[in-house]
């Protein structure tokens, strides 16, 4: 079991590391449209599903509610939590709208719309990111692996560079939590 647990532990380092080598620079581009979608008085909606739903939920919580200091709400859906919207859109439409009809119901030009996908390849995040750039939206894409057919629908792509999917989970929540301290500190100044 110890080895088990080092072995997981040094891999998560590893990753970290290539993800402050790799993608820094995308995080840092992401940041800023973030604050300038907030800037502007747009809002952000969110998007996955089974655990990458559960990050949306998480990120959209911190927006909305706070992260590091107490500061105004800031406007963040996650479109994983409404059940009745997501099971009324599924048995009238099919699942792979469940996003796609919220994104039509919900995004205004410059809204962010974030599809967050492990595989890159969720038939109802592509869907509703290519509805979010119809509309005008800023697209972006949590991604893992290569990227799959969602990083070419992305204005911002950040690509987690692991093909296993318990190292991407952890790299996006990683770079979520680096996001909405960004956004906290571009948007309020210090408050730590």
């Amino acid at each position: 079991m110890q080895d088990l647990i080092c072995r997981q532990l040094q891999e998560h380092c590893t990753l970290m590391a290539r993800v402050e080598q790799e993608l820094t620079p995308t995080i840092v581009i992401l940041a800023q449209r973030l604050i300038e979608t907030f800037q502007i008085g747009n809002k952000l909606l969110i998007m996955g599903n089974g655990g990458s739903a559960a990050d949306a939920q998480h990120f959209a919580g911190e927006i909305v509610s706070r992260f590091r200091m107490e500061r105004p709400g800031l406007p963040a859906i996650a479109l994983s939590t409404d059940s009745s919207i997501m099971t009324a859109i599924g048995n009238d439409y099919g699942f792979d709208r469940v996003f796609s009809r919220q994104v039509e119901a919900l995004a205004a030009p410059g809204d962010a719309v974030i599809g967050i996908s492990t595989s890159g390849n969720s038939p109802n995040v592509h869907k509703a990111l290519e509805v979010a750039r119809q509309a005008g939206c800023s697209t972006v894409g949590l991604l893992g692996r290569d990227g799959g057919s969602i990083r070419e629908l992305c204005d911002i792509p950040l690509v987690i560079p692991s093909n296993d999917t318990p190292r991407i989970q952890e790299g996006h929540i990683t770079v979520i939590h680096i996001l909405c301290d960004l956004i906290e500190q571009g948007l309020f100044g210090t408050g730590r």
